[in-house]
């Protein structure tokens, strides 16, 4: 079996390590690739540390993934050596179910996970892209467009279709005012989409210290939540809401940001279970929604449409000699904006 090198959560409490696996032979139907660049997202140190309550290990992080085509299976037509491709959070759906819906595979049955999880067997390990090499079916292999470098294209695998399929299913776009509550790896990525969008876009932060970034990334407003007038001023402002922090916040007090028939949408995961009074909602016909990732087809679409945007990450490149460090810093917010490790420096 193919061999693979990476860096391996071993314990949640213990820093990753170097670690040496096997990687599946490939079948047919797989796309064979040599990962060049791997994102960190916060949800890698939520599994690594078992904050989720379901981490195997030992386990390779990382789906937000480029690289380039080194192999095809007989059977793939999409894909041919030297292709930029990326894979994102998960690798197999449910293929037999009768009810798949190809607009949105990732609520249904039977999702593998890019990593933490087993294959279609039941029995084979997924790991992910903190390594050098990655097996995967053709229909979960995305295409990069050309004009986007690899580094800063990786995390639009995961960070990119997360704020991408919200603004898209609440029709985010001309004549909407949209607010991005949070301005990190997630949040500055919602800011560029719903610009590129047509959208009036205001940033909701704790503080006013990346206002001048918000502002050049597209958006037209920038607010501190930590001022109480803020609440007052933006009262029933926007039709849409995307929230991109899991910390605790007054979940009410957001929902009366809301117009009539508005929609707070939740995209990062709170530790602790969400307080929401029944007033802020009915009396504004307002919803409480989620949204994870997307689907295969959507996030194609997204990575298209950065393309003909030019859209990518900001991001700040580290060797893989620097993840349990970069962790660290994820969690004090010191990135500006998403850490991409340089996979050569395994």
């Amino acid at each position: 079996m193919p061999i693979a090198k990476g860096y391996a959560a071993t314990d949640a409490s213990q820093p990753l390590v170097p670690f040496t696996f096997e990687r599946r032979e490939p079948n047919a139907d797989d796309v064979v690739i040599a990962i060049k660049y791997s994102g960190i997202c916060h949800s890698d140190i939520h599994q690594a540390r078992n904050e989720w309550g379901f981490s195997k290990y030992p386990m390779v992080p990382g789906h937000e993934i480029a690289g380039v085509v080194t192999a095809v299976g007989e059977n793939v037509t999409k894909f041919k050596v030297g292709d930029h491709v990326g894979v994102g959070c998960f690798v197999d759906s449910c293929v037999g179910c009768a009810t798949r819906d190809l607009d949105n595979e990732q609520y249904m049955p039977g999702l593998v996970q890019t990593y933490n999880d087993v294959e279609a067997d039941g029995k084979t390990p997924t790991h992910g892209g903190y390594s050098d090499s990655i097996v995967v079916k053709e229909g979960y292999v995305l295409s990069i467009p050309g004009n986007l470098p690899l580094d800063a294209a990786a995390p639009l695998l995961c960070a990119g279709i997360t704020l991408y399929s919200p603004l898209r299913h609440w029709k985010a776009g001309p004549g909407k005012k949209v607010a991005i509550l949070g301005m990190g790896g997630l949040g500055h990525m919602g800011v560029k989409l719903a610009h590129a969008m047509g959208a009036h876009v205001t940033v909701l932060s704790q503080t006013l210290s990346k206002k001048e970034d918000g502002l050049k990334l597209g958006a037209d407003e920038y607010y501190a939540t930590s001022d109480p007038e803020t609440f007052k001023t933006l009262a029933g402002s926007f039709d849409l809401l995307i929230c991109t922090v899991s910390a605790p916040i007054d979940w009410n007090a957001y929902l009366g940001l809301l117009k009539v028939d508005g929609s707070m949408v939740v995209v990062g995961v709170p530790e602790h279970p969400v307080p929401v009074h029944a007033f802020p909602l009915v009396m504004g016909r307002r919803s409480l929604s989620g949204s994870m990732i997307g689907s295969i087809k959507e996030t194609q679409e997204m990575l298209d449409f950065c393309g003909q945007h030019g859209i990518v990450c900001e991001i700040e490149t580290i060797r893989a000699d620097q993840i349990n460090d970069a962790y660290e810093r994820v969690l004090k917010s010191d990135v500006r904006y998403r850490f991409v490790i340089d996979i050569a420096t395994l």
